[in-house]
């Protein structure tokens, strides 16, 4: 089996904010620390069961010591480990961006092992929680393969503030590709101008729900203390980024919130440009 590379045709259109159209606005308080919690009635967008985009959550075992037991993610989602942190919400919020603001053929969310085969029949995965991730030597193995054929893995919403996250996941890297460094995502990379163009203007961070206090109708932001958001990648032997890293910033909940009114219209719209420029320098290059 091979990563299928599919070119992609893309409308000229200017970046939508999905907080409305056809999924239901959330309102609601409290869950984790945040005020744009809430469950959503509505049903969440539906995709047919192929295509050739789709959303890949990745799922991994929790490190001894920071594992995440059973609990719950959006929708009352249920489940282990640091993995489902934003699913469904996120998978299915952003697929119906990319099936919106594109032309790919998107086809449902779907979360895997590294190990399942169906693994290399897509794109581009998606892991959260990074700094708490255990993966074991046969998952490694199988992700150096897929990244090696063509695979493309963004990872996302790990943070300073716990200092074990970093060299966690910058060891797991170097088991995975030794001898290719991270290094700083640069403005000129194309992977910030394949459709959206993103300026270091744009470089800004992006709040988890938790970060965010309501007073009324307002909504403030609080940062936490000592956190820069940053972005980093990992190239081939062939200078072709195979890993994107989002750093002290939560694109994944700004993909979950883009139907709820109190989260920040512009750190969506900017979360999905991210994202679809990742998609598409994948599929692409």
């Amino acid at each position: 089996m091979t990563v299928r590379a599919s070119s992609v045709g893309l409308a000229a259109i200017a970046v939508l904010v999905l907080a409305a159209g056809a999924m239901a606005q959330r309102g609601g308080f409290g869950g984790r620390g945040g005020c744009v919690e809430g469950t959503s009635e509505a049903p969440l967008p539906t995709f047919p069961p192929l295509g050739e985009f789709h959303f890949i959550r990745m799922q991994y075992t929790d490190l001894p010591g920071h594992h995440r037991g059973f609990g719950f993610a959006s929708r009352n989602a249920q489940g282990n480990g640091w993995w489902i942190v934003d699913w469904p919400d996120a998978d299915f919020h952003f697929s119906e961006g990319v099936n919106r603001l594109t032309r790919i053929d998107t086809g449902a969310p779907l979360q895997m092992s590294l190990t399942d085969d169906r693994l290399f029949d897509n794109p581009w995965i998606y892991a959260t929680q990074v700094g708490w991730w255990d993966l074991n030597n046969t998952e490694v193995a199988r992700l150096r393969e897929y990244l090696l054929r063509g695979g493309f893995l963004v990872v996302d919403d790990f943070w300073s503030q716990d200092p074990d996250s970093w060299p966690v996941f910058a060891r797991t890297m170097a088991r995975t590709l030794p001898g290719h460094a991270l290094t700083e995502m640069a403005e000129s990379d194309a992977a910030m101008h394949v459709l959206y163009d993103i300026r270091d203007k744009d470089r800004t961070w992006i709040p988890g729900s938790r970060h965010l206090q309501c007073y009324g109708d307002s909504v403030q932001l609080v940062q936490p203390a000592g956190t820069t958001p940053e972005w980093f990648e990992m190239s081939d032997d062939k200078n072709r980024m195979v890993v994107a890293v989002n750093y002290n910033t939560d694109v994944g909940d700004a993909w979950e919130f883009a139907d709820a009114p109190r989260y920040p219209e512009k750190m969506t719209e900017l979360a999905y440009r991210y994202g679809i420029n990742y998609i598409i320098y994948a599929m692409t290059h």
